[in-house]
């Protein structure tokens, strides 16, 4: 099949160079130079373990290009999967301005470009949108459509995790598709037949709040386990080994994922997908007290780190890891950055050191994160965990990868708070270990 993707972010990329991979003819649209660029040279605009090696891979073999011209990839399309970003408005609410700016332009550049063979076309988003958003694109835009095109609509939400978003296409929990068009979902059937998974085919608006359901659920399970944290550390209970055992029972607790206690959760989808539910509930006059307590929660997580950094006598801080997680260079709402934010604001020095994050990487929206929040960043950053240790009266770690933790081992700081939580026995064996929640 002939797929465009529309937008190259994280989502966009791993999904175009996942289809490409398994055969399809993609065509990647995004307005940013960098990203067509980067697709154009072989090189993934987004950082995620193997999507180099696999965007590399399918444009050398010719199954993924890109352009900034949606009517030079629509020509002859089967497929148009919506990938653009849905932040926050200043209510809360999702902000669609992207999704509704593409499903016009794709609407748009049917006037000027011949139909696929069969004269059909799917528009499937594939960002998180709230329900009633497809239909409503459907009204606005396809209702009517040129001779020669016959469009239907669904909802196709994605599965992805920042860190092991390659894996994660691949292997996915479920593939489910939202449409009331049998010939949509038997282009998505056949789209991701190489999953050789069952789609299941749910009403739109079922698709649509699946995915806010789910990363609800998700930012839930981090605050729950935090909430445990808290409380039980002051009788010295590791709650690490609490929701451990917690975590054995698959039949009523579902699954261990998420369930450890640690830092903040942030990133480009629980946060926002939660306000997004608050800005429904409101609207709605529907009570969701613990959607808002999970969000109060995951500020008291952080509202704690920064305290415990204040209420000592530290004036030099190194911070190991800035992004909102490991093995990924998202920085948009990311808990550390926010961190850092506050204690340089108080007059502490902050050292930072990331082993992905490089400023002159940085573009699209995390540039634009960086710009307002950490507009000095290049001068915060140090090129090892070793450059970050001399003279740190504390440090904060958010990232166990190797060379971090031979570094404490190896120049034991005054203070070690763990963010993290999987440091090791080694380190927890320090005299200045602390852990956020134990």
């Amino acid at each position: 099949m002939k797929v465009v993707v529309l937008g190259l972010g994280y989502v966009g990329t791993v999904t175009a160079a996942g289809l490409a991979s398994s055969g399809h003819e993609v065509v990647g649209v995004d307005v940013d130079p960098f990203k067509v660029g980067c697709i154009a040279a072989g090189r993934s605009p987004v950082v995620e373990p193997g999507i180099s090696e696999l965007v590399a891979d399918v444009v050398e073999q010719g199954r993924l290009r890109a352009t900034h011209r949606l009517s030079d990839a629509l020509e002859g399309a089967d497929v148009s999967l919506i990938c653009v970003g849905t932040p926050s408005n200043s209510h809360g609410g999702t902000d669609l301005r992207y999704v509704e700016r593409v499903a016009a332009d794709v609407r748009a550049a049917m006037e000027n470009v011949a139909p696929p063979a069969s004269g059909f076309h799917s528009v499937v988003v594939r960002s998180t949108v709230p329900p009633g958003t497809v239909a409503g694109l459907a009204e606005r835009h396809f209702d009517e459509v040129p001779d020669g095109w016959s469009v239907g609509t669904g909802m196709c939400p994605e599965f992805l995790r920042e860190g092991c978003s390659v894996t994660d296409f691949f292997d996915p929990p479920m593939v489910v598709v939202g449409t009331e068009d049998s010939r949509t979902h038997e282009q998505l059937t056949d789209l991701f037949a190489f999953l050789d998974m069952r789609v299941h085919q749910v009403e739109v608006g079922t698709a649509e709040a699946l995915k806010y359901a789910s990363n609800a659920f998700h930012a839930t399970k981090i605050s729950f386990a935090n909430e445990i944290a808290r409380v039980f550390r002051n009788y010295h209970v590791d709650s690490r080994e609490v929701m451990s055992i917690f975590s054995m029972d698959k039949k009523l607790n579902i699954s261990p994922a998420y369930l450890r206690p640690g830092f903040a959760f942030g990133g480009s989808c629980l946060p926002k997908d939660l306000r997004s539910l608050h800005h429904l509930a409101r609207a709605n006059d529907v009570d969701v007290p613990l959607l808002l307590g999970t969000t109060l929660t995951n500020e008291m997580v952080l509202r704690d780190a920064v305290d415990r950094v204040l209420g000592s006598e530290v004036r030099v801080v190194a911070l190991f890891g800035l992004s909102f997680k490991m093995d990924t260079d998202d920085l948009r709402e990311s808990p550390n950055v926010e961190l850092v934010e506050q204690l340089i604001g108080k007059g502490l020095e902050v050292r930072i050191y990331d082993p992905i994050i490089q400023p002159q990487r940085l573009v699209g929206a995390n540039r634009q994160e960086v710009r307002a929040r950490l507009p000095h960043l290049a001068r915060l950053l140090v090129g090892s965990p070793e450059e970050a240790l001399p003279g740190a009266d504390l440090v904060l770690v958010s990232s166990n990868e190797p060379a971090v933790v031979s570094a404490l081992l190896a120049s034991p700081p005054p203070r070690l708070l763990d963010l993290n939580g999987r440091l090791g026995p080694d380190v927890e064996r320090l005299p200045g270990y602390e852990g956020i929640g134990w």
